[in-house]
């Protein structure tokens, strides 16, 4: 099998994540500009947001989305950043401030939305929604913040069949997890277009359009990226809590090692380039 390398050529784990993780900084580091910054640009194609708008951005993580937003809207309107991890607020807050409105950050669920009624006139929220505890509920409270005729903006990845490295990664891991697939891939459990349109309709929307979009994205150091994919799906697992740090290094290296064929496919040079597929919906309130 071929061996995955960093940079140096020699493959080789990330300690500081094997020991004392810290999945905020890391996606933001490594996953902010080369995935989320690239899909907000998408998104922002179909918000057709107006300056002086209010806006809130569920399932902020480290802010992208609300960033973008917030020169669009200028110093005139609002935008909430909204997200249940205080981990991924903290590092948001830390980034260099956008020009526009200033980003109002808040801790809190998506289930029960802690904010007034009708306040907002768009709720954009990426890649968050397959997430939720209860993507019903979820929805009926993106309603409720919304203004009459105002409109939710949320995308969704299509189907794991469609991202062959990362189902290759995550059958890799469950398998030496002893874990069931669906454990590990939350992120592309909501794939199919019709039941995304069915959820929007019962909360409550009309006029729900789904568009299927998909880009290309590069990403920087393949080991790291396969290193990160990895402990980052195994975190679902109750058996890898159980793991020390040699034995989350060993799956690191197991998993890069059974894998390395699949990666070579996508790799050009330093950097990993494949296609990521997603749904982006639009609804009215």
């Amino acid at each position: 099998m071929a061996k995955l390398e960093d940079q140096s050529g020699q493959c080789k784990p990330i300690m500081s994540e094997l020991q004392h993780p810290n999945p905020a900084q890391t996606y933001e580091r490594y996953f902010g500009p080369t995935i989320a910054d690239p899909w907000t640009r998408v998104l922002l194609e179909y918000t057709d947001v107006q300056p002086r708008q209010h806006v809130l951005d569920l399932a902020c993580g480290t802010g992208s989305v609300a960033r973008h937003i917030a020169p669009l809207v200028g110093t005139e309107g609002k935008v909430v950043a909204l997200d249940i991890n205080p981990e991924m607020l903290a590092v948001g807050q830390t980034l260099p401030a956008p020009s526009g409105a200033t980003i109002e950050w808040w801790e809190g669920s998506a289930v029960a939305i802690d904010l007034p009624s009708a306040i907002f006139d768009l709720v954009v929220c990426q890649q968050g929604l397959q997430f939720f505890t209860d993507r019903a509920a979820s929805l009926r409270e993106t309603r409720r913040v919304l203004a009459d005729g105002g409109r939710v903006v949320l995308s969704v990845w299509q189907g794991l069949q469609l991202h062959p490295l990362y189902e290759a990664l995550f059958e890799a891991t469950t398998r030496r997890l002893d874990a069931n697939l669906t454990n590990v891939a939350t992120p592309f459990s909501l794939g199919d277009a019709e039941e995304l349109r069915a959820l929007l309709n019962e909360a409550g929307f009309h006029t729900v359009k789904v568009t299927p979009r998909s880009i290309d994205v590069h990403l920087p150091a393949p080991a790291e990226f396969v290193q990160r994919t990895v402990l980052g799906a195994a975190t679902s697992v109750p058996t890898f809590a159980q793991l020390d740090t040699a034995g989350r290094s060993a799956l690191v290296e197991s998993v890069s090692q059974e894998i390395g064929t699949v990666v070579q496919r996508y790799q050009d040079g330093n950097r990993l380039t494949f296609p990521m597929f997603s749904h982006i919906a639009v609804a009215y309130a």
